[in-house]
C-alpha cells in the first residue's frame, strides 16, 4: 500500500509538472521555453520541498534569476503541499525515476523534439493532435493540425472577410471555380489559422478524402529525403494521389530550384486531375522572390486572397472571443487599451491576453485592471513603443563588437564577424515581427541561414555565460 501511495504521488507530481510546463510555455513564449525550461525535469519531493533538476550550473543560475518565482507560484497554486521549489544540477532520466508510471503529459511538453506536435489550449490542458485527427490516407504524410484553429474560432472582420469566405467555400465544396486558392498576409494575421480550419472541416465533413497539410519546408525535407534514399517514385505517388494538397509558407521554396521543379509538376498533375490545391505565403505570387516565373504563373492562376492588417474593431472582437474561450471577463477598458497598443499581429495580441490572464489566476484570481495590464506588459509595451528595426539592430551589434555594418552584411566567415552576424539575426528574430526571408535579405542571406543562426545562438546562450551576457546587454540596449 505504501509503495502504491508513493507511485500515485510521483504520478501526480509528474502530471502537475506537465501542466506547469504548458502554462510556462504560454506565458514566456516558445523560444524562452525551449532554451531555458524545456531541459528541466522533476526530481525528488520531500517535506514540502520540490527539487527540479537542471543540466548545468549556468542554466540553474539563469532559471533561478528569471523563472523560479513564477514556477513556485504556479506550483503552489496547483498544490498547496509544495512550500519550496529547489533547483539542483543533475541530469535525470525521467523514465527510470518513475518506474513505468505514465509520464506522457510531461513528454508532450518537455521531450517532444518538434513543438508543432503539441499544442496547449488555455492553461494546463495539453492537446495531442493524434487524439483529434481521423486516421485517413494522408495523416502520416501530413503535418499536425492545431485543434484550436477552426472556422468557429476565427474572428471575421473587414480586413479578412474575403479570405475567410474563399476558405469556407473550398472547405465546403468538392468542386469550386477557382483552383488553386492562394492566401497571403504578413506574420500573425491568420492565414495559417485558415489553412488548418480548411483541413479540419474537410476531414470532419468527408473523412474519406485524402488531405495533406504541410509547410513548404516539410515538403522540401521530404523531397530531399526521397532523393537521398533514391525513392522519388514513392514521393511522387504520395503527393500526386491526394485529394487536397495544402502547402503553408511557400516562400520558403525560394531559390530551391529542384524542389520548385518537383512542386511544379506535382501542382500540374493535381490540377489536371481536378484535385484541390491551397497555398499560403507572406506575399502575393507576383511578389515572391526566388520563385520561378512558371511557378508564379501557376500560383496566380486561381484565386488570390490577401489578409490585411487588423483594424481596431477586429482586434476588439479577437480579444473578447479569446477571453470567452479562456472563461474570463475582460474589462472593456483593458480590451480597448490592448487593441490600440498591439496592432502588429494577432499572435502578439493573443499572447498579451494570455500573460494577463495567467498573472490574474496565479495571484489568487486577482482582478484584471488597466493598471495591472500595463504593469504585466511593460516590457512588451516598451518594445512596441520603441519599434526596433533590423537596421538599428545591425548598427548596435556592429558597434558592440567593434566591426562595421558592412562587414556584418558581408560574406566574411571569420569568427569575429560570423558570431556577431548570428547574434544580430537572432535579435532581429526576437525583437521584430519580420519574417525569416525578410531578415535574411537584410544580411544578404537566405532564410535557412537565419534559422541556423537563431538555433545556434539559442544553444550558445545555454552553454556560454559570456555570450549570454553579451546578448542580454544588447537586448536591453535595443529595448530601452
Amino acid at each position: 500500500m505504501a509503495e502504491e501511495a508513493i507511485t500515485n504521488n510521483e504520478t501526480s507530481v509528474q502530471d502537475e509538472w506537465g501542466q506547469i510546463c504548458s502554462q510556462l510555455k504560454l506565458e514566456f513564449g516558445e523560444t524562452a521555453f525551449d532554451s531555458w525550461l524545456k531541459p528541466l525535469s522533476v526530481g525528488s519531493f520531500s517535506d514540502g520541498v520540490m527539487n527540479i533538476c537542471v543540466p548545468t550550473t549556468f542554466m540553474k543560475n539563469w532559471v533561478i534569476t528569471h523563472y523560479s518565482d513564477r514556477i513556485h507560484k504556479i506550483w503552489e497554486h496547483k498544490n498547496p503541499e509544495i512550500k519550496k521549489v529547489n533547483f539542483v544540477v543533475q541530469t535525470v532520466n525521467v523514465d527510470s525515476r518513475f518506474h513505468g508510471t505514465d509520464t506522457s503529459l510531461l513528454k508532450k511538453i518537455s521531450s517532444t523534439p518538434t513543438p508543432q506536435n503539441v499544442y496547449a489550449s488555455n492553461f494546463g490542458n495539453v492537446v495531442n493532435i493524434a487524439d483529434y485527427a481521423k486516421p485517413d490516407n494522408g495523416l502520416q504524410l501530413s503535418a499536425p493540425l492545431n485543434p484550436a484553429y477552426t472556422f468557429d474560432t476565427f474572428v471575421v472582420g473587414k480586413t479578412n472577410e474575403f479570405a475567410y469566405a474563399a476558405a469556407r467555400k473550398v472547405a465546403e465544396c468538392k468542386n469550386v471555380s477557382f483552383n488553386p486558392l492562394f492566401l497571403y498576409s504578413g506574420v500573425g494575421l491568420g492565414k495559417t489559422h485558415l489553412m488548418h480550419a480548411i483541413a479540419w472541416h474537410i476531414r470532419k465533413q468527408d473523412p474519406s478524402r485524402n488531405v495533406i497539410y504541410l509547410s513548404a519546408e516539410q515538403f522540401l525535407y521530404k523531397f530531399v529525403k526521397a532523393l537521398r534514399y533514391k525513392d522519388t517514385a514513392a514521393f511522387k505517388e504520395q503527393f500526386r494521389s491526394v485529394d487536397v494538397l495544402m502547402v503553408d509558407d511557400v516562400q520558403f521554396m525560394s531559390n530551391k530550384e529542384s524542389t520548385q521543379e518537383e512542386f511544379f509538376y506535382t501542382f500540374n498533375s493535381l490540377i489536371e486531375e481536378g484535385r484541390q490545391i491551397i497555398i499560403s505565403a507572406d506575399k502575393s505570387p507576383s511578389d515572391l522572390e526566388g520563385i520561378e516565373a512558371r511557378l508564379k504563373s501557376r500560383l496566380n492562376s486561381g484565386l488570390v486572397a490577401d489578409i490585411h492588417p487588423t483594424d481596431f474593431d477586429l482586434r476588439m472582437g479577437i480579444l473578447h472571443n479569446k477571453a470567452k474561450q479562456m472563461g474570463v471577463e475582460l474589462p472593456e477598458k483593458v480590451a480597448e487599451f490592448l487593441a490600440q497598443k498591439i496592432t502588429s499581429n494577432i499572435r502578439e495580441l493573443e499572447g498579451s491576453l494570455r500573460r494577463i490572464v495567467a498573472h490574474s489566476q496565479l495571484l489568487s484570481d486577482k482582478e484584471i485592471t488597466l493598471d495591472m495590464t500595463q504593469d504585466v506588459l511593460k516590457d512588451m509595451l516598451r518594445s512596441i513603443d520603441r519599434k526596433t528595426t533590423i537596421d538599428e539592430i545591425q548598427k548596435k551589434v556592429a558597434e558592440y563588437f567593434n566591426i562595421s555594418v558592412k562587414e556584418l552584411q558581408s560574406s566574411r566567415r571569420a569568427r569575429t564577424v560570423a558570431r556577431p552576424r548570428q547574434i544580430a539575426m537572432y535579435l532581429a528574430k526576437q525583437l521584430t515581427s519580420r519574417s525569416l526571408p525578410e531578415i535574411g535579405r537584410k544580411f544578404d542571406r537566405d532564410h535557412t541561414t537565419v534559422m541556423h543562426a537563431v538555433r545556434k545562438v539559442e544553444e550558445l546562450i545555454v552553454e556560454d555565460a559570456s555570450l549570454a551576457e553579451n546578448v542580454e546587454a544588447l537586448r536591453r540596449a535595443l529595448e530601452n
